[in-house]
């Protein structure tokens, strides 16, 4: 993951830990996640395609149109993503 990916994604925590303490009004929606943040994820948690989308509940094929940038995860999947991009080690605890 490059590091201004995970620079955006430490301060969208921040914002969102200001919003839950009432410190600060909703931002904009995220929509959109870089494809290479997707397989930059996976490769964090030294998953293969098939393990990650496995483990995951994922079909593999939507996993990889999602690394391919053909599809965009939305609602669940999303948050996931960027859970696993903040602290791999918990989205590993969870799924295995």
């Amino acid at each position: 993951m490059k590091d201004t990916d995970f620079q955006n994604l430490l301060q969208g925590i921040r914002e969102a830990g200001s919003y839950l303490r009432g410190n600060k009004k909703a931002a904009a929606r995220v929509d959109h996640i870089d494809p290479e943040s997707v397989a930059a994820i996976r490769a964090r948690l030294h998953l293969s395609q098939t393990e990650f989308s496995t483990a995951f509940g994922i079909s593999p094929a939507t996993f990889l149109n999602w690394e391919q940038g053909h599809r965009q995860p939305t609602g669940a999947a999303r948050v996931l993503l960027l859970v696993a991009a903040q602290n791999p080690k918990a989205v590993l605890y969870a799924v295995r």
